[in-house]
């Protein structure tokens, strides 16, 4: 039988072995959403700011794409200092990622050949330890360049944003594939909420957690990110549980 005097020492040994695994000594800093239906569905009740996390557009479209560009903005706008931005085509619009709380003056905008070079300087953005977030647009993440980036998150304690665009819908299906990312998200646009007046109401997307490392997916309809960066869930939603296949469907046109 175990002794009470024996049950401090196990508990000392099983703190020890969570900070191993989490790959430091220290404890993660975590980024909550600030909505209890999402940041409970997260280890920690958030986005760890030590890692690397993915978001794509829930269809081939720019629509969906740009959705899920936005979401990134606002995760990093949420998080203090300079934003790294890297892409390989020049359509990062600034006015967008202002409207999700990323004012201009804190971008870094990188503009690179090819997606080699992408993944070189995600990096060693991730590594220089100065930066709030780094962004980076990609097609293709393989599990070794995902483990050298989360490797560098870890070390600098800075969030990773890996945002999956493809040019053509046959390499939609590397999405599917297994990375190293802590979570792996997908968003799409959902019809905003009618006004009694004319105009357009706040964006709605459909928000999918797809993996969550130690937790669990789920998805949840959602009012897009404010000026703060800030996403919301609409007073009359309910929390759905996770559809079936939401973590085989590949992303479609």
């Amino acid at each position: 039988m175990q002794s009470r005097v024996d049950r401090p020492a196990i508990a000392e040994l099983r703190e020890r072995i969570a900070h191993l695994e989490r790959g430091s000594g220290r404890v993660r800093e975590i980024l909550p959403f600030g909505v209890p239906e999402i940041d409970r569905r997260l280890p920690g009740g958030g986005l760890g700011l030590g890692a690397l996390h993915e978001v794509a557009g829930g269809g081939n479209g720019a629509i969906d794409g740009a959705a899920a560009a936005l979401f990134a903005a606002g995760i990093a706008a949420r998080t203090k200092g300079k934003v790294l931005w890297i892409v390989t085509r020049a359509d990062l619009f600034a006015p967008a990622l202002a409207q999700a709380g990323l004012a201009p003056d804190r971008v870094l905008h990188a503009e690179v050949s090819d997606e080699k070079s992408v993944l070189a300087c995600f990096e060693e953005g991730l590594r220089y330890r100065g930066l709030g977030a780094v962004v980076a647009e990609t097609a293709h993440l393989s599990m070794t360049a995902s483990r050298r980036l989360q490797l560098a998150a870890e070390g600098a304690g800075t969030i990773g944003l890996a945002i999956r665009r493809w040019r053509r819908q046959s390499e939609a299906g590397d999405f599917g594939q297994p990375t190293a990312s802590s979570t792996r998200w997908r968003v799409s646009v959902l019809p905003s909420d009618p006004l009694p007046v004319p105009g357009l109401g706040r964006a709605r997307w459909l928000l999918e957690l797809i993996r969550a490392r130690a937790g669990e997916s789920a998805d949840f309809e959602v009012e897009a990110c404010d000026a703060k960066g800030h996403i919301a869930l609409p007073s009359e939603v309910a929390y759905r549980p996770p559809q079936k296949e939401v973590g085989r469907r590949i992303a479609s046109a």
